[in-house]
């Protein structure tokens, strides 16, 4: 590799594995918000089926998430990226055949193992892609992909849904995965298989974890506990204030002002070190907590988003970078697989515990509560990260 590519992050290689993420993520985004609808649409199921069709294919991610590492450090990264990536597609195209509930769980269930390794390769492959110089700049690029489509990929679905039948979309959704699978072909990696398997070595917790990604890991579970409150409960937020006219908007804000933002804060990380920029970014994110509780009116709940969207939507690539900035590059894998399998307990883990305390204490509460405790989780950072 060339000086010149050693140092652009808009390599050929980087916008293939983006486009990768980016279908993927819309397809999966799609399906979360809309199968839950085709259940009680088409089959006359219950709210509880519906979230159990979302819950399912989580519970596959989450299960399969500490070995995808391990998966690809013994096969190889693109190799594995391929294999996932056509599997996803594959299980995509299955959902134009099922005809129950019960096949539906268990191919949302298989669904959920291509899911994790394809992320987890997607997000190692760009790590070892992007200049190590530019790396917090780079990823968060990178991640803009999976941002993107949380925005692009419900709007998607629940505007085709009022278009065309669920057929219809199924269709349209394996279009994209088709369209994944050929970008995942445009990607050239270097399958480095660890040589620690050519010696027979036995299986253990070092073949799950990366031990050294495992601190800065916790601090990305419990930004991702926080951040589901956000995820999961923001439209039932907007109901309760009656701003239902405009919650659909507030990841569209959100978005903008994390694209807006991220550039420079990707630059400010690798100029300026990792805690003068997490901090404040956390900071912030504190803050839009607070302005949430106070959100009876259009303008400050639209405001909010900007400031969530500047304050937590840079967190996760840069979590991700510090994640994996210490080991060699044939344990990048398990170092995405650590970070990502507590990154995604963390939104499942909130998801359930935060929906119970709304419930007990309704949502400004709520909010006031997880503005401390981001104030706590800075604390943490600030004594867990020690830059060499």
């Amino acid at each position: 590799m060339n000086s010149m590519s050693e140092q652009s992050i808009w390599t050929k290689n980087f916008f293939s594995i983006s486009f990768v993420n980016l279908f993927v993520f819309i397809s999966f985004y799609a399906l979360l918000t809309t199968l839950p609808l085709f259940v009680m649409d088409e089959w006359d199921g219950t709210e509880a089926q519906g979230g159990l069709v979302v819950t399912v294919m989580l519970l596959a991610a989450i299960l399969i998430r500490p070995f995808s590492g391990n998966i690809l450090a013994r096969f190889g990264k693109r190799k594995m990226l391929l294999v996932a990536t056509i599997l996803f597609a594959v299980t995509t195209i299955i959902y134009l055949f099922v005809n129950g509930f019960v096949p539906l769980l268990w191919l949302r269930f298989f669904h959920g193992f291509s899911f994790a390794i394809v992320t987890t390769a997607t997000s190692a492959i760009a790590t070892d892609i992007v200049p190590a110089t530019r790396r917090g700049e780079g990823l968060g690029y990178f991640t803009m992909s999976m941002n993107l489509a949380i925005v692009i990929g419900p709007f998607l679905g629940l505007t085709l849904i009022q278009l065309v039948s669920y057929q219809m979309l199924f269709v349209i959704l394996n279009i994209f995965t088709i369209v994944s699978v050929i970008c995942a072909f445009l990607v050239k990696a270097h399958d480095m298989v660890d040589s620690s398997y050519e010696k027979g070595n036995t299986f253990s917790l070092h073949d799950l974890f990366e031990e050294k990604a495992l601190s800065i890991s916790l601090v990305g579970l419990l930004i991702a506990f926080s951040y589901s409150s956000i995820v999961s409960f923001i439209s039932v937020f907007a109901s309760s204030r009656g701003l239902e006219s405009v919650s659909g908007y507030f990841f569209f804000v959100f978005a903008v002002t994390m694209l807006a933002s991220r550039p420079f804060l990707g630059r400010q990380f690798d100029w300026r070190g990792a805690k003068p920029v997490i901090i404040p970014c956390m900071v912030l994110f504190s803050i839009g907590f607070i302005m949430l509780s106070f959100a009876y009116s259009p303008v400050i709940f639209l405001i909010t988003a900007g400031v969530i969207g500047i304050g937590y939507g840079s967190l996760l690539p840069f979590l991700l970078a510090l994640a994996v900035e210490k080991v060699d590059s044939t344990r990048s894998g398990y170092a995405t697989a650590t970070f990502f399998t507590m990154y995604d307990s963390g939104i499942a883990l909130g998801s359930f515990v935060l929906g119970w305390i709304i419930t007990l204490t309704g949502f400004s509460n709520l909010f006031y509560i997880l503005a401390v405790f981001v104030i706590l989780i800075i604390l943490m950072f600030h004594l867990l990260y020690k830059k060499e």
